[in-house]
């Protein structure tokens, strides 16, 4: 069925007539979370950045860790030592397959834990890394990812500090999964946060979406495909720090990882307690990975990247933000995708057709172990 699908791949408009955003409604919703409430068990929906994993974090982690740092759930925590402001993350990366195209669970782990500190408005420092390694798992791969840390890590300007090493039996682990903590400094001018979110604020993306998700199901699943399709995997914070010195009064930055624009988008919305219009026609989505998703019915809002971030600012200044996006590497496909507005609260996605629709922050994941 697929053999032709380079053609078809290729055929398809970076910004597509159609709507391939596929259609989650309220019912389907409902249903899944009562689902969720008759199970009293980790799922794989805890981890996929919806409202189960929104949950786990509220009832449970937030219950017994409370506090000013970490009740803001922002991509990191925010720390006042003396006169210096830091910036604290972790993550933990259990990627299936460890090797795709476009990177591997080395460089997606610096690349995480950095943009995570990135989008605190901080100059990353010093990072941790730990590994759980499964018994078998071959020594050259092991290398081949420590070498890729290295490079990543020296391209951000961070150094691995410290770390740990942990094997555990085979058949007890996934061939490896890696942990990542890292510190930066943040200015004390900068005060980034997504319940900053003010009404009038545009939303800028900082180019297409969904490239990571679509990679790793090609390297994933046998499809037939033959497709240029790669991760997006990178390090943000060479241009994070330039819109920041460009405009210090930005008033929040996400990177769109797990559970993607949707999930990002959504997040913001709760924490300022504000709405968001985005506009379906400025979403860019490159040809062939709009293709990928209309194939499978996949929607891209909901596709996880790895090299992308979201920045609100006021209206004013974003001309000015757009063209700092637009002189960095990274950026020179971005795009004002929406505005905040007072109500409807929420996230909304104005369709090619004219009309609203809500995006849902659902439990489904359409690819789990994307990170």
């Amino acid at each position: 069925m697929f053999s032709q699908s380079e053609n078809l791949i290729n055929s398809v408009s970076a910004k597509p007539k159609h709507n391939i955003f596929t259609f989650h409604s309220p019912l389907f919703t409902l249903i899944t979370e009562c689902i969720m409430n008759l199970n009293d068990k980790i799922t794989l929906a805890h981890g996929a950045g919806g409202n189960a994993a929104k949950e786990l974090i509220n009832k449970l982690f937030k219950k017994h860790f409370s506090n000013k740092a970490l009740n803001a759930l922002d991509d990191g925590a925010v720390l006042k030592i003396g006169n210096i402001k830091l910036a604290f993350s972790t993550d933990t990366f259990v990627i299936k397959p460890v090797f795709f195209k476009g990177g591997d669970i080395g460089k997606l782990a610096v690349c995480g834990t950095v943009n995570d500190l990135s989008m605190m408005g901080a100059k990353p420092l010093a990072m941790s890394a730990a590994a759980v390694i499964e018994e078998g798992f071959p020594l050259k791969d092991l290398e081949k990812i420590t070498v890729s840390m290295s490079k990543q890590a020296k391209e951000a300007g961070i150094n691995i500090v410290t770390g740990d090493t942990k094997v555990v039996r085979k058949g007890e682990a996934d061939g490896i999964f890696i942990n990542t903590s890292a510190i930066g400094v943040v200015d004390n001018k900068i005060n980034l946060s997504g319940a900053n979110a003010k009404t009038g604020d545009t939303v800028i993306i900082s180019g297409n979406i969904a490239d990571h998700g679509a990679a790793i199901m090609l390297a994933r699943n046998d499809l037939g495909f033959k497709s240029s399709i790669k991760s997006d995997c990178a390090c943000l914070n060479g241009l994070a720090q330039s819109i920041l010195k460009a405009c210090p009064s930005i008033h929040a930055m996400r990177d769109p990882t797990r559970g993607g624009i949707a999930a990002a988008l959504n997040e913001i919305a709760e924490s300022s307690n504000a709405g968001i219009i985005i506009e379906q026609n400025k979403m860019p989505v490159a040809k062939a990975v709009a293709a990928f998703c209309a194939i499978l019915g996949l929607d891209p809002l909901y596709m996880p990247n790895e090299g992308k971030m979201i920045s609100i600012q006021k209206e004013s200044d974003t001309k000015k933000v757009l063209q700092v996006y637009k002189k960095h590497p990274l950026g020179k496909n971005a795009e004002v995708i929406g505005k905040i507005v007072k109500s409807p609260k929420g996230v909304w996605i104005k369709t090619v057709s004219g009309s609203l629709r809500r995006v849902l922050n659902i439990d489904t994941e359409q690819l789990p172990r994307i990170c």
